[in-house]
């Protein structure tokens, strides 16, 4: 019986076999990115080590590049998924290691994104704003409030601590303001900045439904230690009294103890969210109450106007 050895030797040497071999090698080797290793690891590289070492310099080739050869990274084509080889020289040989690809960095990237991005009952186009995305040439306003945003986020990055002060930001139906809380939240989230957005008059019709689950305080909780909030349209939910000095009331004035940032948005200016807030849903007037809830508004953020054409319905008021 043939010994496996000599099969395997003759199997090689078979013309057919031999000259796709001879050409597989050749196209490996007039690789630019192997040549260029080669040259650069000339006095540790050598014919035999080429030789030794071309199953690994195949793989290098065949695989995709910066993505050059797969859809999506769903679909690539590399032997560890969304990872693409490098060369390396190790113990004599020439080895490859794997480093993530563009696409698999910008996946990390969304996910890390992800987990420091929570938020509650809001449109997804809304939260995959960003802030290049605000259009700062049609309207000053906007630009003001983009910069008191970076200028928020420089800080924050300087310092490693957030500012106390959030924003106030007010105007008509539709001139952007949830659009550009999105888009700060998710400029903070990218740096690593943990950051709740919440709609508040869902999140208080949720509030309402949690008595029962009694998943109340495990809400309240959540939002309130959140290390930046952001409040979208405060003043159009019906507030009951209770929603107001229970919930709002106590996640603001744990806020303001701790000196932890929030942001709002509003169709109010400060004066007429306090004549809101000074009536419960039964019509009870309770003016104390309401400028307990402004004042720390006041202390948390400062007060910016979002002026502007109606964008959701231009032609509109």
């Amino acid at each position: 019986m043939e010994r496996v050895g000599e099969a395997m030797k003759r199997v090689i040497n078979a013309p057919a076999l031999a000259a796709r071999y001879e050409e597989l090698r050749n196209e490996v080797l007039a690789n630019e990115k192997v040549q260029q290793f080669i040259e650069e690891h000339a006095d540790e590289i050598d014919k035999q080590v080429v030789e030794k070492s071309l199953n690994k310099l195949y793989e290098f080739t065949a695989a995709s590049h910066q993505c050059d050869k797969c859809p999506n990274l769903d679909g690539c084509i590399n032997v560890m998924k969304g990872y693409e080889p490098k060369l390396t020289f190790n113990q004599g040989l020439i080895d490859v290691t794997y480093i993530r690809c563009p696409r698999k960095e910008l996946d990390d990237e969304k996910r890390a994104v992800n987990k420091m991005l929570n938020s509650l009952y809001m449109p997804k186009d809304v939260m995959a704003a960003k802030l290049l995305d605000v259009d700062t040439y049609h309207d000053d306003s906007r630009l003001d409030i983009v910069e008191k945003a970076s200028e928020f986020i420089a800080e924050y990055e300087k310092t490693g601590k957030p500012p106390e002060k959030g924003l106030y930001i007010h105007g008509e139906f539709g001139t952007g303001k949830s659009f550009i809380l999105g888009a700060l939240a998710n400029e903070l989230a990218s740096r690593q900045i943990r950051t709740v957005v919440v709609y508040l008059p869902e999140f208080l019709r949720e509030i309402k439904q949690s008595i029962q689950d009694n998943s109340l305080n495990e809400k309240i909780e959540f939002v309130k230690k959140a290390a930046v909030l952001m409040i979208d349209d405060i003043g159009a939910e019906s507030m009951t009294a209770w929603a107001r000095d229970e919930v709002l009331g106590t996640i603001l004035q744990y806020r303001m103890a701790d000196q932890l940032p929030t942001f709002f948005t509003s169709n109010f200016t400060l004066k007429e969210l306090e004549h809101h807030l000074t009536y419960s849903q039964r019509g009870e007037k309770e003016p104390i109450k309401a400028a307990r809830i402004m004042e720390r508004i006041k202390i948390m953020s400062d007060s910016v106007l979002l002026s502007g054409s109606n964008r959701r319905n231009p032609g509109k008021d």
